[in-house]
This record gives C-alpha cells, structure tokens and sequence, in this order.
C-alpha cells in the first residue's frame, strides 16, 4: 500500500515535567510505563466509566503524543486543559508528524488494540489517504473507535470492549472512572457489549449509531443474548465465558 497517512487523526502533544504523572491520574493505561515504539490504546472516561474519548499514545521522549480524531483534537485539548490546574503541562498540536496505517509493514509498531488491525506508526503527512481503507478492515474485525461509533457519556469503557482489546490497566491505581471499571471486571459484571450487526438486523432501542455505507448497526447488546458464532474471534470468548458464568 502506497498510500498510509491517516488524514482522519490528529496528533497533540503533552510535555513538561510533569505530562506523565497528569496524565497518569486520567487514563485508563498505564502512562509511566509508556515505552519508545509500544503505543497503548486508552481512554478518558467520566466518573461513572463512560467513555468520552479513546485515543492512542505514543512515548517521545518525557513527552507523550495522543493520536486521536482529528475532529475531536480541540474538544479533547479543551477537556485535559480542564484538569491540568496548576501542574507544569503543556498542551499543544503537533503539526510536524502524522499517523500512519498500513496491513503490511514490517519493523513498524502493531496496532496496541489487536495484532489483526495492522501496523501504525508516526511520520511526516504523505501523499493520498488510508483513512477509508484502515475505516473498512477496523470495522470488519468488529473493533470500535471515536465519537461517531461509541458515543459520548453513553457507553461504559468495558462495554466498548476495552478488556479485550487491551485497553485498561488494572494494577495502575486510581484514574477518572476506575471504581466502576474495577467492580465490572472483577465482579465479572460485563453485562452488555457494543457489536456490530448487519442495518436489516438493527434494533432501534439498542441502537449507538448507524454506518449507513458499511450496512452496519453499532448496537449495545445483552451478552445474554449475542451469539458467539456471529462474533469476530477475539470477542467470542469473552462473551462465551461469561454467559457460562451466569
């Protein structure tokens, strides 16, 4: 694949002394951790464990770079202004690199959310756009992401299916929206999931959002009530363990 840069994502950067420890006490993965080339997909969630933002992270040095829609950059910049107080935090765009995707290429960092998704990477802005094409092979494997697919203040993280798809930290300590998260997931207590089904299979009471071009319903579901044979893989033991469970 020539072309790779995503044009749908913005990149901003958090710097100053103190960009990891703010952004420790937010997130739902770990930050202090966060290493050179292994990006972490997360979250920033309401108190109550409602997903408001998802995002990757990438190390920079002492800096971190989020790389989330390009149009929720400026909500997202606003909202972290807004628990930055004090501290000693930068919060600015970075227009000198972009994200880039592609199914192949090698010596690249995997996708944090599922090996399946390909491989991403930070570089200078290059010619045409994968967005299309990386929008099309996510949804394909069932994997959610942004405002458009899961909502605002509407979805809780684990319903979003951030378990499985690597997407919290649970050894981390205390973030915006973690007592929730935690009793979920220990409690076993995951009991609705975010899925994809085809529009003439949609459900209105259950319905998040509509795909009109890929024919899909993104619905909340009972676990209950999802058959894992209709289920990308990685999702289908979850769901199956937990029906077993109840």
């Amino acid at each position: 694949m020539t072309r790779t840069t995503l044009t749908d994502r913005a990149l901003l950067r958090i710097s100053g002394e103190e960009a990891r420890p703010f952004l420790q006490g937010l997130l739902t993965r770990d930050v202090l951790m966060l290493a050179e080339g292994q990006p972490r997909w997360t979250g920033l969630l309401t108190p109550q464990g409602k997903a408001l933002f998802d995002f990757i992270l990438w190390a920079d040095g002492d800096d971190v770079l989020i790389d989330c829609e390009r149009d929720q950059a400026d909500a997202l910049a606003k909202r972290l202004t807004l628990y930055r107080l004090r501290r000693k935090v930068t919060i600015a765009r970075e227009g000198a690199l972009a994200v880039h995707w592609a199914l192949e290429a090698h010596g690249r960092p995997l996708d944090p959310r599922l090996p399946a998704l390909g491989y991403r990477w930070l570089a200078s802005a290059a010619e045409g756009d994968a967005s299309a094409a990386f929008r099309a092979h996510r949804l394909s494997l069932g994997v959610f992401e942004g405002v458009a697919e899961l909502g605002q203040d509407a979805v809780l993280w684990l319903e979003a299916n951030a378990g499985e798809l690597n997407g919290v930290d649970y050894d981390k300590g205390c973030y915006v929206g973690q007592e929730n998260t935690a009793r979920m997931h220990y409690r076993n207590k995951v009991s609705r999931r975010l899925v994809a089904v085809p529009l003439e299979q949609a459900d209105e009471k259950r319905q998040r959002a509509v795909l009109a071009d890929m024919d899909l319903s993104i619905e909340l579901r009972r676990v209950e009530a999802l058959d894992p044979t209709n289920l990308p893989g990685w999702l289908a033991a979850a769901v199956t363990a937990t029906q077993a469970a109840e």
